[in-house]
């Protein structure tokens, strides 16, 4: 049953039990927070990104503002769902996710009542969430009316080499021993623009999200370009998408300005390419001055994000203006 959560009133959450995988006992947790409308227009599921897990409620703030009940879930090895005896954030699949996604949408659609349901998914989370819709539509089942991503990661960035025949040998070893760890610097850039210990806004466990990140593991990446792979074919989540990204990405060893408005983290240009790869009906909108999560950067910049949001909705949910 759902308790009040960790963010306070009004918002609840409630541990789905699933069943166990190779590490043994696996949850998920669904965080709710009602509609501030007494008649809601639907309801929002959001998926976090790697290293994450749900802590921005500036985004429930303007979706529940704009009629709709809004849910989001911390997903298997993430957040408040991390269990002792499991290695945080790994997969090695990304359908492995499918079940409690799958298990949210039931409760929001049959227990609360939904008919109408948004999904929301920023980075890793845009990525899996694309993939579940499109691999249920495929099933025959309409899962949701519309996607609104978040800086979604549909590509590795970097260099080319590190794009196909890096991939190859990720490929390789993530078979042979999905649990090494692969190489890699993280400065700690994107916390300094996300933390209020430092530059942002925003306050958050570091437990969970570590301002170094977690270990990259060679299966959860094999997962990951498995997943990229299949987007770079075309795949259709038989709704209508919104992508909302930065202008601008940049990558540096120290925080500086630059680093509070632009993408850090990925290559807003493959995030605005490859977002025509997820379905019929796709609309890009670049947000000036966004870093990596659109809905954390700088309050004026997340209220033209927001406003972006607003004037697609009616279009996409077939409203009337």
């Amino acid at each position: 049953m759902p308790a009040f959560d960790i963010l306070g009133k009004p918002y609840t959450s409630e541990i789905l039990e699933l069943p166990d995988d190779y590490e043994g006992a696996v949850t998920a947790t669904l965080v709710h927070r009602p509609a501030q409308a007494e008649n809601p227009r639907g309801a929002v599921l959001h998926l976090h990104g790697y290293c994450d897990y749900f802590f921005q409620t500036a985004q429930a703030d303007f979706f529940t503002g704009q009629g709709f009940s809004f849910f989001a879930l911390d997903l298997r090895k993430y957040g408040r769902s991390l269990l002792p005896h499991q290695t945080p954030n790994f997969c090695l699949e990304l359908s492995e996710y499918y079940p409690e996604i799958d298990a949210a949408l039931d409760r929001v659609r049959t227990r609360e009542g939904h008919e109408r349901v948004l999904l929301s998914g920023h980075s890793t989370g845009g990525l899996i969430g694309a993939l579940w819709a499109a691999d249920r539509h495929t099933d025959g089942s309409s899962v949701v009316d519309a996607l609104v991503l978040n800086s979604p990661w549909l590509d590795l960035a970097g260099r080319f080499y590190i794009r196909t025949a890096g991939t190859e040998a990720i490929n390789r070893l993530g078979q042979r021993r999905p649990y090494a760890v692969l190489p890699r610097s993280v400065n700690g850039v994107y916390a300094e623009t996300l933390h209020t210990d430092y530059q942002g806004e925003w306050t958050y466990d570091f437990t969970w999200k570590p301002r170094e990140s977690f270990a990259v593991r060679a299966g959860w990446l094999r997962a990951v370009r498995l997943g990229h792979r299949m987007v770079h074919r075309g795949i259709d989540v038989g709704a209508p998408v919104l992508t909302l990204c930065s202008t601008t990405s940049t990558l540096g060893d120290a925080w500086s300005p630059e680093a509070a408005r632009t993408d850090t983290v990925l290559d807003v240009k493959q995030i605005a390419k490859w977002s025509h790869q997820l379905s019929r009906d796709v609309t890009v909108v670049r947000v000036e001055n966004a870093i990596h999560d659109v809905f954390c950067s700088r309050e004026e910049v997340r209220e033209v994000a927001f406003a972006s949001v607003e004037r697609w909705l009616p279009y996409a949910l077939r409203e009337p203006r």
